[in-house]
């Protein structure tokens, strides 16, 4: 006997990566920062009282959505915080698809959003990438009342012009064969920008121009704080206005908004610290190829290296406490994600995939 609803039954559920409890690895699978957050950071988490553990936090966390939006050059009002972007991934999906209303994606991309496409029990249109991982034409003609693009994209770390997904927002209407009356609706378009941080530009200029357009932004990535699960949305004030109905309560911690603040302020450490992830991206990319690995320039903290023998290496690559992710899925089963790390991290994979490849 199962309580659940059957798409849920069927849904097999999201897979993190695999997180190690030992210390002493090298930990270059799930796209983590191997820098310390800002001094600013450990500052106000030092300074965090009793009283602000007492009480519920500020259910808009408006110091973080002041601060985001002095660095943006935005209002508070387009800004909404998130428990991690994949909050803001949830409320979307839930917030404009349902039955008859489809969300579409290109693929291959990031797997959780065939997972909340199964639990909001809504059609998922998958168009395949063109083979270079520029946006396929297909993408426009869905009729899907959400589109999501990650960009950059995981896995592959490939990058996606901004007028192009211009473009995109200007043409994507809603099919509502069931409407015809407005059947010309447009639909929305979710630019999942996780690791924009790492890349030489950013769509945000496009909620000023597209009232459709919808930014996810993420502090895992380029300001160290995988840990305490801090995202935000940036969109026209209406659309933050409705994704307001959807968000819990309380959905970020007052910890987490202390946090939060501080890092995004520390503009001057968290460039350094992207900086030196793009010098290291570039050493390490360079070492692959000579290994014989095929690896396209990334726009983010990880690269794609393709090898005929992927998921061997993997498996010797955990027998020495060295994790990078791989799937063994069509069309992507040769190859292999590895995170950035710092530069001892990296000439340690390097050294182990030379082993590896001798034998």
């Amino acid at each position: 006997m199962t309580y659940f609803r059957d798409n849920v039954e069927k849904a097999a559920g999201y897979t993190p990566g695999f997180q190690p409890k030992a210390m002493d690895v090298v930990k270059l699978n799930t796209n983590e920062n191997p820098y310390p957050p800002s001094p600013l950071v450990l500052k106000a988490l030092a300074e965090i009282k009793p009283e602000q553990l007492r009480r519920y936090p500020d259910p808009l966390a408006d110091t973080f959505r002041k601060a985001a939006a002095g660095v943006h050059g935005i209002r508070p009002e387009n800004i909404m915080a998130c428990n991690g972007g994949d909050e803001l991934l949830s409320m979307a999906v839930r917030a404009f698809c349902d039955e008859k209303r489809a969300v579409a994606y290109p693929v291959p991309t990031y797997s959780l959003y065939p997972v909340l496409a199964k639990l909001q029990n809504c059609k998922a249109i998958e168009i395949p990438f063109n083979d270079d991982f520029s946006l396929p034409a297909g993408l426009e003609k869905t009729g899907a009342a959400l589109t999501i693009v990650c960009n950059p994209n995981a896995p592959s770390g490939s990058f996606i012009k901004p007028a192009r997904l211009a473009e995109l927002a200007k043409k994507i209407t809603v099919r509502q064969a069931h409407r015809p009356e407005r059947s010309r609706r447009k639909g929305v378009l979710l630019i999942d920008e996780a690791y924009i941080d790492f890349a030489e530009e950013n769509c945000l200029k496009l909620i000023n121009d597209f009232d459709n357009c919808i930014i996810l932004r993420s502090l895992s990535k380029g300001y160290s704080l995988a840990g305490i699960r801090f995202g935000y949305a940036v969109a026209n004030k209406n659309l933050i206005a409705g994704l307001m109905k959807l968000k819990d309560s309380y959905n970020v911690d007052g910890v987490a908004i202390a946090v939060a603040t501080a890092a995004i302020k520390d503009q001057t450490y968290f460039r350094e610290n992207v900086e030196k992830i793009k010098r290291d991206r570039q050493v390490l990319t360079g070492q692959l190829r000579s290994l014989g690995f095929v690896v396209p320039d990334s726009s983010s903290n990880f690269v794609f290296a393709e090898g005929k023998t992927a998921g061997f290496i993997y498996e010797k690559l955990v027998q020495r406490n060295i994790y990078v992710r791989y799937w063994k899925q069509p069309g992507i089963e040769n190859k292999l994600r590895i995170s950035v790390g710092s530069a001892e991290q990296n000439e340690k994979l390097i050294s182990a995939i030379k082993e590896i490849l001798a034998q």
